[in-house]
C-alpha cells in the first residue's frame, strides 16, 4: 500500500513537471511568433532605410495605421482572413508561415540546449538568450537577401555584436581559449576595413565580402565543424534547388544567373540547423 502510493505520487510530480516544461515551451513558441513577426517587418523596412522601432506599424497596401488587435502575430492573420481589415487586400501567407516557423525554431532550439525549468542553469539561459538574438539576425539577413539578393550592412554588424557576446559567454562560462576568437575578430576587422576603403570604388565585390564576413560570423558562434557543415549542406541546398528549378522550368528558359541567387539566404537556414542538430546530437547523446 505504501508502495502503491508512492508510485502514485511518483507520477504525480513528473506529470507537474512535464506540464510546467510545456508550457515553458509554449512560452518560447510564443516569444518566438512575435520576434517572426518583428522580422517581416524588419526585412520590409531596413532595406528602404525606414525606422524599425519607432514608426508604427501600417499597412503596405493602404498606408493604414493598424491597431493593438491587428498585431496578434499568427492569430491576427487568421481572424482577418489574411485581408487587411481597412483596404481588404490580401497579407502575403509567407508572414504568417515565418510567424509559425520562428517560433517552431526557438522551441526547438530550446530543447535542443536542454533546458529544464525546474533546475535552471544560468550558463544555459543566457546561451538560449544569445542564440534567439543571433537566429534574429540570420533570418532578418536571409529576408532580405531572398527579397534583395544583398546582405543589410546593419544587420551584419548586429550580427558580429552577438558574435562577440558569445565570445565573452564562451571564456567565461565554457572557459575556451580567446586566442582562436582574437584570429576570427582580426579577419573580420580585415574585412570591415576592406569594405570600406576599397569597396566604395568596386560595388560589384561587396555582395562576396559580406558572404566572408557572414561566414566568419557564424564560424565563431556554431565553431569550425558547425560552420564547415554549414558550407557542405549549403553547397548541396543550393545544388538540389538548381535541379530542381531547371527542370521545372525548361520550357520558360529560365537563366543560370538567376537560378544561381540567394546563397546567404540558405546558409543561414542552414547554419541555423546546424547549430540545433549539433546540441541534440550534444545533449541527448544519440549516437553514444
Amino acid at each position: 500500500m505504501t508502495y502503491a502510493i508512492y508510485m502514485y505520487m511518483s507520477f504525480s510530480l513528473k506529470e507537474g513537471e512535464n506540464m510546467i516544461q510545456v508550457f515553458f515551451y509554449i512560452l518560447i513558441f510564443f516569444i518566438g511568433i512575435y520576434f517572426g513577426s518583428f522580422f517581416t517587418l524588419a526585412v520590409y523596412r531596413i532595406p528602404k532605410g525606414e525606422n524599425i522601432t519607432y514608426k508604427h506599424s501600417y499597412c503596405p497596401k493602404c498606408n493604414h495605421k493598424l491597431g493593438l488587435l491587428d498585431l496578434v502575430p499568427v492569430f491576427s492573420y487568421i481572424f482577418l482572413g489574411g485581408k487587411c481589415k481597412y483596404c481588404k487586400n490580401k497579407i502575403r501567407i509567407r508572414y504568417l508561415l515565418l510567424e509559425v516557423l520562428t517560433g517552431l525554431v526557438f522551441v526547438l532550439y530550446a530543447m535542443s540546449l536542454k533546458i529544464s525549468i525546474l533546475y535552471i542553469d544560468i550558463k544555459l539561459i543566457i546561451l538560449l538568450v544569445l542564440g534567439m538574438l543571433y537566429f534574429t539576425g540570420l533570418f532578418i539577413i536571409a529576408g532580405i537577401d531572398k527579397e534583395n539578393r544583398t546582405i543589410q550592412k546593419s544587420v551584419l554588424i548586429y550580427t558580429q555584436v552577438i558574435a562577440i557576446l558569445y565570445i565573452v559567454y564562451s571564456c567565461t562560462f565554457q572557459h575556451n581559449n580567446v586566442y582562436g576568437y582574437v584570429i576570427y575578430l582580426a579577419i573580420l576587422a580585415i574585412l570591415q576595413l576592406v569594405d570600406i576603403v576599397f569597396l566604395k570604388r568596386n560595388l560589384k565585390y561587396e555582395y562576396s565580402i559580406q558572404l566572408i564576413t557572414l561566414f566568419l560570423t557564424m564560424l565563431i558562434f556554431s565553431k569550425e565543424q558547425g560552420a564547415i557543415l554549414t558550407i557542405i549542406l549549403t553547397i548541396l541546398a543550393i545544388g538540389i534547388r538548381n535541379i530542381i528549378l531547371k527542370l521545372r522550368n525548361t520550357k520558360s528558359k529560365i537563366s543560370d544567373k538567376k537560378i544561381s541567387t540567394q546563397p546567404a539566404f540558405i546558409m543561414c537556414i542552414c547554419n541555423i540547423i546546424i547549430i540545433i542538430m549539433a546540441n541534440i546530437i550534444t545533449n541527448y547523446m544519440i549516437f553514444k
